[in-house]
């Protein structure tokens, strides 16, 4: 058995600078559940949903969550923070390695648009090993409604993907149902972590390669430690679900040429739908 222990931390802060709110709730986890191997953080924890707080990368924020991962010697994946890039603002991940080194950056491929404007879209998935333990992908927030980038993931050989959130809208309970499937159709561990306080409405989900729930969150700040089995992965990936349906494997050997994804393709249909824009009322 190749089990891992990751702890989630589902935030409840405020507007505004919270790097020193993470440190101290990382001191705390990292106190009562020692034998944690990794932390995640939600999305945008750091600095909020304010482009005005973009960070250059690599840069002071990042070096003092660096440190942290080297204090404690775990795997740290600090939530997402506004990058500044010359002219360009992403919503980038940062994943930390024991030694305190960055091992990957990860861009989100989907802002939420109309509403997270501009932000500049990712182009390049991420994916990282753990030695001797598995391979974990990143994903961000509104990445997942699209579900050629968990595919994606999974192609690339993920079990473990680490899906940090921000949402404080009425679809939460959409992406509940929406993180289930993921895991279920793509046979991984998908661990969906949500901001509470002023900043989300929590409920954040951590999912089984089956679709199982290992614990769901309500509305308040919560540490959630649990141990990941990879060979569950493996053996659902092998055998089926529920000693079923061998997902990968047909997608695999599929020779489905897919319209979508030919070079170039278009779609009268989805053309007709006019611009991508805020949503008013009739007559505006």
């Amino acid at each position: 058995m190749t089990v891992f222990s990751i702890a989630c931390i589902q935030t409840d802060y405020g507007l505004g600078d919270n790097v020193e709110a993470m440190t101290r709730d990382l001191g705390k986890v990292m106190r009562r559940y020692p034998w944690v191997e990794m932390v995640m953080f939600p999305e945008l924890a750091a600095f909020g949903p304010n482009s005005d707080n973009a960070q250059v990368m690599p840069g002071s924020a990042e070096a003092h969550f660096c440190a942290l991962a080297a204090k404690y010697a775990i795997w740290l994946l600090p939530g997402s923070m506004y990058e500044l890039s010359g002219r360009d603002i992403y919503n980038t991940a940062s994943v930390i390695n024991p030694q305190g080194e960055v091992v990957g950056r990860y861009r989100k491929m989907y802002p939420f648009a109309p509403y997270e404007q501009g932000i500049s879209s990712g182009q390049e998935f991420l994916v990282f090993d753990v030695p001797d333990v598995g391979r974990f992908g990143v994903s961000i927030c509104y990445d997942m409604w699209f579900p050629e980038t968990t595919r994606a993931l999974a192609w690339l050989g993920a079990e473990v993907i680490l899906h940090p959130t921000l949402t404080n809208t009425i679809d939460r309970d959409s992406e509940l149902a929406i993180a289930r499937a993921s895991a279920i159709t793509n046979q991984c561990y998908f661990l969906d972590v949500n901001c509470g306080g002023d900043l989300g409405y929590g409920k954040s989900i951590l999912l089984g390669p089956e679709g199982d729930i290992l614990h769901q969150a309500d509305r308040a700040g919560e540490f959630m430690p649990v141990d990941l089995d990879l060979e569950r992965v493996r053996r659902v990936r092998n055998k089926g679900h529920l000693n079923l349906g061998q997902l990968l494997k047909s997608f695999r050997d599929g020779e489905i040429d897919y319209p979508q994804y030919r070079r170039g393709a278009r779609s009268p249909v989805l053309d007709n739908l006019g611009p991508l824009a805020l949503t008013c009322r009739e007559g505006r």
